[in-house]
C-alpha cells in the first residue's frame, strides 16, 4: 500500500463512501466513530524486530524506512488531531505536519502533565494550531509559545485519557491520531481508548533500549489479550493493522 493513485488519495482525504473496500489499509480509518465519546482514536508506533522504539540514549532516527515515514504523514492528513507526549517532543523536536504528502496538517496536541516543556520546540512555533494539555493544577498560563494551554484532570501517572478525549471533542477534534511515544500510546491502550493500532516492525535489532509498550503485566499468560491483525508491506518494513475497538488491558 505504499503507492496510492492520486484520485484514490483525494477520495480518502474527502472521506468518500466505499473507500474501505478500495483501500484496506486506510479505508477502515474513515469509519464513523462508534464509541460513546464520539471519537475515533488510532495509536501508532514504529519498532525494531526486538520491540524497541529507540536506543537507550533515545535515538530513533530512523527505525523504519522512507515508506513508513510517508505512511505516518498520510495518517496525519486523515485525522483532525495528532497527539504526542512530552517525551517525544523533548527527544525528537517533531513538526507533526504533512510535509511529505498532499493534504491538511492536523491540530497538534502535546500531553505535558506537569507543564515542563519550554517554548523553544518547533511544535510551539507557527502553524498549524497546537494545544498543550497539562494537569488542571498546572495550567497557570494561557500560552506556551504559540500553543494554547488547556488544563484537564489527572489520572494515574499522567492525564486522565477520557478527559483528554473529552477536551478534544469539545473543540470538534474527534478523529484522534496518537503518534507516540511508547508511554503515551500505552496509556491510551491501557485505558481502553484506542479503536485501532498501527505497529510498524522494521528488520532491525537494537538489543536494548526503550520498549514499544509499557503496560500492566497480566497474572498469567492466558490472561493476556491476543489480537487479530492484517499485515501490509511498507518498503522493507511490515505494518501490523490491529482493530482494538476500545479494548483495554488495565
Amino acid at each position: 500500500m505504499d503507492a496510492l493513485a492520486p484520485d484514490l488519495w483525494q477520495r480518502l482525504l474527502l472521506r468518500s463512501p466505499g473507500d474501505a473496500a478500495l483501500c484496506p489499509l486506510y479505508g477502515p480509518l474513515l469509519a464513523p466513530p462508534s464509541a460513546p465519546d464520539g471519537c475515533f482514536v488510532l495509536g501508532r508506533l514504529a519498532q525494531s524486530l526486538d520491540g524497541r522504539i529507540a536506543t537507550g540514549s533515545g535515538d530513533s532516527h530512523w527505525i523504519s524506512g522512507e515508506a513508513d515515514i510517508r505512511h505516518t504523514h498520510r495518517l496525519r492528513a486523515l485525522f483532525d488531531a495528532v497527539v504526542v507526549g512530552a517525551g517525544t517532543v523533548r527527544a525528537d523536536d517533531p513538526q507533526l505536519t504533512t510535509r511529505q504528502v498532499s493534504g491538511p496538517s492536523p491540530v497538534r496536541v502535546v500531553l505535558d502533565t506537569e507543564r515542563r516543556l519550554g517554548a523553544r520546540y518547533r511544535v510551539f512555533r507557527g502553524a498549524p494550531t497546537t494545544l498543550l494539555l497539562c494537569a488542571d493544577d498546572r495550567s497557570t498560563e494561557d500560552r506556551v509559545g504559540s500553543a494554547h494551554v488547556i488544563g484537564v484532570r489527572r489520572g494515574g501517572e499522567g492525564l486522565d485519557i477520557g478527559a483528554v478525549l473529552a477536551a478534544l471533542a469539545r473543540r470538534r477534534l474527534r478523529r484522534i491520531y496518537v503518534e507516540g511515544g511508547g508511554v503515551t500510546v500505552s496509556r491510551f491502550l491501557a485505558a481502553g481508548a484506542l479503536d485501532r493500532l498501527h505497529v510498524t516492525v522494521a528488520p532491525l535489532l537494537i538489543g536494548s533500549g526503550i520498549p514499544a509498550f509499557t503496560l500492566p503485566p497480566p497474572p498469567k499468560l492466558c490472561d493476556s489479550l491476543r489480537f487479530a491483525w492484517a499485515v501490509h508491506r511498507l518498503g522493507d518494513d511490515l505494518l501490523l493493522d490491529i482493530p482494538l475497538q476500545r479494548c483495554g488491558v488495565a
